[in-house]
């Protein structure tokens, strides 16, 4: 599956790593790998990707850099797929929502995860303790903030960055 992420601030990929320390057997993701997902956008081979980079790239054109915030820590109890609670940081965005729902007319939403599902976060951690999931969500945390300026394609099968586009695009 390839998606279309937000390149991530070492703030909050740091801050990510230092939250799943706090539930207990759950699944945190490594270090370099958390996501923010603004699309999915299918799978396939080599040949597949080039035409769905391309035309990521054609809807992509004329996006500005847009503002981000982790706002606080929240869970999905019961995820999609995978194992639960899912813990993450919680981000706000109007850009990335609009740029999501631009991408949706391109692309076909992934059911009861995008279009109106979509959540945008970034996962902490997937699993384990519930009760301290709940303590971790109680938990402040002072924002964080930046500005996008780069989008990365990447390729979840593989676990790697395929490449990247700068923005304006």
């Amino acid at each position: 599956m390839y998606s279309l992420n937000v390149s991530l601030p070492s703030s909050v990929t740091a801050l990510a790593g230092r939250l799943a320390r706090d539930v207990p057997r759950a699944q945190a993701r490594p270090r370099g790998e958390h996501t923010l997902v603004v699309k999915r956008l299918g799978g396939g081979d080599h040949a597949a990707y080039a035409r769905i980079e391309g035309c990521a790239r054609d809807a992509l054109r004329g996006t500005d850099p847009f503002a981000v915030r982790v706002t606080g820590v929240e869970q999905f109890e019961t995820a999609v797929t995978g194992p639960s609670p899912v813990v993450y940081l919680a981000v706000e965005s109007p850009g990335l929502r609009a740029l999501h729902e631009r991408l949706c007319g391109e692309f076909d939403p992934v059911d009861r995860m995008e279009g109106d599902a979509y959540v945008p976060h970034v996962t902490v951690a997937r699993g384990g303790d519930p009760a301290a999931a709940d303590r971790l969500v109680d938990r402040e945390l002072d924002p964080i903030e930046w500005t996008v300026e780069e989008l990365v394609f990447h390729d979840a099968d593989r676990g790697q960055s395929v490449s990247r586009v700068t923005l304006p695009a």
